[in-house]
């Protein structure tokens, strides 16, 4: 008797709860008034409706001061999340940036509304993190400010649909749960799996993850050689979930919400102190090699290549650098993304002759890494390629690597070979390479032992997939060679370096960056930046050609489960998330049936 009556107040609190949904379902619908006969009854539902709408009903002052006060959280949460980015780096306000939306969200009185205040969230984390943009196209593109203005907010808006999706699904999946369960599923649950989902399916321009946020915080991040970054951007969503039920919840709910909080930060911080050990005791067993970087800055628009009068002068100033880093210990030397100011041939297979004026080695003799754009000798219509190029002590290319993954419009337009006109169009800046087709390794002979570099030229270090591909390579360091000067001084360079770091991490190798107008780094195998430069606007502050020596440790990378394995854990993830979005709704109708 005693068990009927339990199952009978369940079923009323479940009923209950399909009514307050069924409600809110009446609410997110549009409503329409129905036809009614003189006396006022029902004629029935075939009734004409009125051809002529009556004046639409104002919101309530409450009604507004609630709207409002819904903007205001989900703007809030997106100041808080690019604020926790490079280089604002006020890092902690990761773990609650998603809060204050969650509450805009749960209040929001109409389906519209709580996706408006999703969708904004991600519109100002977006545009805070990208205010760059703007600078980028008036120098690029030559555009006036307004229309560089309508263009970041076009770029913020649609990487702000992965949030859009995220919120989404998230209504959904808690409503339907409220209606077949009396309770909604809780944050901690639904936050990190539908959050981690969406940042792996949804593409972007300028690819980014909540896990950028972290990329300081070196414990954190030690579970990226099991997960790649997302593992980190799930743990900041667990805890934003897990502190929104503490707020919300009562009772074992909330109590549940603390012990998830708690087992997943103990396990993370647990995990990267044990791991942090673990590859700096193998670390400190590398062979050491001392590293020079050339660090040009040099303005985006006064490249020798493109400005043949002022090549000569770049050159000799690269030259002098490098000899000064050799001076200094320096037993490899890097040379920023297309900073040699000529073409060299890819048929080529050493420098050029002492008494030419472009010949690249001069003043030293250690192995060089330089960037540098190729040619097709026998095909003029081949377009040139952006590549890095492995220049011996003996003066002869041991290796060539061609970008692979290229920037949109800086160094392809896309459809130009179906409307060539294009490049008539745009604008000068804009560039049309030819597209590497293979990872390749460069050999280094050091101590009559030979190793492996890993290159990757400008944005590829931000790539997960692309580090997994570099990956089975066995890298024993990865060497990236960049060219940021179109951003300038801005939070642009620090984002770079901020989202590089997790290639390191994944591989568990060392990584050393030369960037033209920094930031020129060295980033350990467990993501610590242990030596830097700096970012500079050439074109404001104008600086001379830099330098910077630091150690690395050749360590074999390419081990760790993430870059064996790779997306395990997003695909987890998705799983997860398919199955309460339809499987757990399924199985539960048919349990109770």
């Amino acid at each position: 008797m005693a068990k009927k009556t339990k199952k009978s107040g369940a079923a009323k609190a479940r009923a209950k709860a399909k009514a307050n949904v069924e409600t809110s379902r009446e609410a997110d619908a549009p409503t329409s008034k129905k036809a009614t006969s003189k006396g006022g009854e029902i004629s029935g539902a075939t009734a004409k409706l009125p051809t002529t709408p009556g004046p639409k009903k104002r919101p309530s002052p409450a009604a507004r001061k609630a709207h409002w006060q819904g903007i205001g959280l989900a703007v809030l949460s997106g100041c808080l999340w690019f604020l926790a980015c490079a280089d604002f780096d006020i890092w902690p306000f990761a773990y609650f940036a998603m809060v204050p939306v969650f509450f805009a969200f749960e209040r929001a009185p109409t389906r519209r509304k709580a996706l408006f205040y999703g969708w904004l969230a991600g519109l100002v984390a977006n545009a805070g993190g990208f205010y760059w943009i703007t600078s980028l196209l008036e120098r690029f593109g030559h555009l006036p400010m307004p229309v560089a203005v309508v263009g970041l907010f076009l770029l913020a808006a649609y990487q702000a649909v992965a949030f859009w999706l995220f919120f989404m699904l998230l209504r959904v999946i808690r409503r339907r749960s409220e209606e077949l369960a009396g309770r909604p599923l809780p944050m901690v649950l639904l936050a990190p799996l539908l959050m981690v989902s969406f940042e792996y399916l949804v593409p972007f321009l300028f690819p980014w993850y909540l896990a950028i946020t972290q990329a300081w915080v070196v414990p954190v991040i030690q579970i990226a050689d099991l997960t790649g970054p997302l593992g980190v951007s799930g743990f900041l969503m667990l805890i934003n979930g897990a502190i929104y039920d503490v707020v919300t919840e009562t009772g074992k709910r909330r109590t549940r919400s603390i012990i998830a909080a708690g087992v997943a930060t103990t396990l993370v911080l647990g995990y990267g102190f044990i791991r942090m050990s673990q590859v700096d005791a193998a670390r400190n067993d590398g062979v050491a090699l001392q590293i020079g970087v050339v660090q040009g800055n040099i303005p985006f628009d006064e490249k020798g290549i493109n400005r043949s009068e002022l090549a000569a002068e770049q050159l000799r100033d690269l030259q002098e650098m490098s000899a000064s880093l050799e001076a200094q210990g320096a037993e490899f030397i890097m040379w920023t993304e297309s900073s040699y100011p000529y073409g060299v041939p890819r048929d080529a297979s050493g420098d050029f002759a002492e008494n030419d004026g472009r010949r690249i080695r001069r003043g030293f003799n250690a192995p060089l890494m330089l960037g540098a754009l190729t040619y097709d000798r026998q095909n003029e219509d081949v377009r040139p390629f952006n590549s890095a190029l492995m220049l011996a002590p003996d003066d002869s290319f041991l290796a060539r690597f061609d970008k692979i993954f290229l920037l949109m419009f800086g160094e392809y337009i896309p459809l130009l070979e179906t409307f060539p006109a294009l490049e008539d169009i745009l604008p000068k800046n804009a560039s049309h390479f030819s597209r590497g087709k293979e990872i390749v390794t460069f050999p280094l002979d050091h101590n009559d032992e030979l190793y492996r570099l890993g290159p990757m030229i400008c944005y590829e270090d931000i790539l997960t997939d692309f580090g997994r591909k570099l990956a089975a390579h066995k890298p024993h360091v990865l060497v990236n060679i960049t060219n940021d000067s179109w951003f300038g001084d801005t939070s642009e360079p620090w984002e770079h370096l901020a989202l590089s770091v997790y290639r390191a991490v994944e591989m568990r190798t060392d990584l050393v960056r030369a960037v033209n107008t920094g930031v020129s780094a060295f980033v350990d195998a467990n993501g610590r930046v242990y030596a830097k430069t700096y970012a500079v606007d050439p074109k404001i502050t104008p600086k001379p050609v830099d330098g910077l020596v630091a150690e690395v440790r050749l360590m074999e990378g390419g081990h760790s489960f993430f870059a064996r394995f790779g997306d395990i854990f997003a695909y987890l993830c998705l799983l997860a998330t398919l199955f309460f979005w339809q499987g757990w709704p399924r199985l539960r109708r048919h349990t109770e049936a």
